[in-house]
């Protein structure tokens, strides 16, 4: 499974830093970690079971800056299924 255009669009926008945040997109339900700067950083994509959590794939976001801040490296790497 690979991250599409338009949830890659959703992730690449800022929100509340250090959380879990739990939405649906689409058909699927995601939930993304933030780091300290809003970024989504850790994301589980496909259908949540009665204990809350994900049953699907698992993607980690690979970002890279510079010392002046510039993004050198960003995208999202497939870890397997949870």
């Amino acid at each position: 499974m690979k991250i599409g255009e338009k949830l890659r669009k959703k992730l690449s926008k800022k929100f509340e830093p250090g959380q879990m945040l739990h939405q649906k997109f689409g058909r699927y339900d995601i939930s993304f970690k933030t780091d300290e700067e809003g970024n989504a950083i850790s994301l589980f994509v496909g259908k949540r079971n009665a204990e809350g959590n994900i049953q699907g794939e698992r993607f980690v976001r690979i970002l890279t800056r510079d010392i002046n801040g510039k993004v050198l490296k960003d995208h999202w790497d497939g870890k397997g299924r949870t």
